[in-house]
């Protein structure tokens, strides 16, 4: 199989390359200038293409680079955390992975696998399903939520097999400093307060890890349309910030309450998993 794939040097991005390193495939990256050195040690490239931005790339551009190719993870996205949400550069990604889709069909790939997010779904709803109303209240959600609208009914009609995997809360090995755990870890690495929320937000927290051996599992699997990539297990932020902290026994040095509740936070995300095993 060969397989395209953006957004490899990513968070998630590089975990899925390695998930997919026991499998018979040959994949070429998209990547963006300057960061061709940090796809070296990874599993299974055959070929490297470096552009200033994918999301300006047009539909010529992509048909040139789809030549060949069976499958497309599209896995790169504007991410930057406190920003992402609202960030009218989700517009950029909405209209640039259009093109890229545009440039894939006219190439001739047999298969779209692309990355979504639980914010897509009404999150005034516990236990997210797949059959969960899409809601979404961020432009972030807004335009994930958009883009596989528009590719559920392009690329069937095609012919093209699609599947969209929409990932809950990661963790894990090469997170920014700025999100939750690194944030943690490294506060208590230094024997320093950890400032937090009062921590009664329920989430759904899954090890990226595991979360890229789903997505690879996708990758060379059959099973088609949206998919959470989710653990299906509550945990309040207290109770995840009280279990790492036991991993150095400083739970002294949490400090509830210290910042503000966010109250457009909802109260509680958790997904229900419909992955079906490719194992016989």
């Amino acid at each position: 199989m060969k397989i395209l794939v953006t957004g490899a040097t990513g968070f998630v991005g590089r975990h899925v390359i390695r998930a997919l390193s026991n499998c018979n495939v040959e994949i070429t990256l998209i990547v963006r200038e300057g960061k061709e050195d940090q796809t070296k040690s990874l599993p299974n490239v055959t070929k490297i293409v470096s552009t200033k931005n994918l999301f300006n790339e047009n539909i010529e551009w992509w048909a040139k680079r789809c030549i060949n190719i069976d499958t497309i993870l599209h896995l790169a996205w504007y991410v930057e955390p406190g920003q992402y949400l609202q960030s009218e550069k989700n517009i950029d990604c909405l209209v640039g992975s259009l093109n890229l889709v545009k440039g894939a069909i006219q190439a001739g790939i047999k298969k779209f696998v692309g990355i979504g997010t639980c914010f897509e779904y009404d999150l005034s709803k516990k236990d997210l399903s797949v059959d969960t109303p899409l809601k979404p209240n961020s432009l972030y959600g807004i335009t994930k939520a958009a883009l596989f609208s528009v590719l559920a009914d392009w690329l069937s009609k095609s012919s093209v097999e699609f599947t969209w995997c929409r990932l809950f809360y990661l963790y894990g090995e090469g997170q920014d400093p700025r999100n939750l755990v690194p944030y943690l870890r490294s506060r208590l690495e230094k024997n320093d307060l950890a400032k937090l929320t009062t921590g009664t937000q329920i989430r759904d927290y899954l090890n990226v890890s595991d979360a890229a051996k789903k997505i690879a599992e996708i990758v060379i699997g059959r099973q088609v349309g949206a998919i959470n990539i989710c653990s299906g297990i509550p945990i309040t932020i207290r109770q995840l910030a009280e279990k790492i902290a036991d991993e150095y026994g400083k739970r002294e040095l949490l400090k509830f309450g210290a910042r503000p509740n966010n109250f457009v936070d909802p109260p509680y995300i958790v997904g229900i998993s419909n992955l079906a095993s490719q194992k016989s």
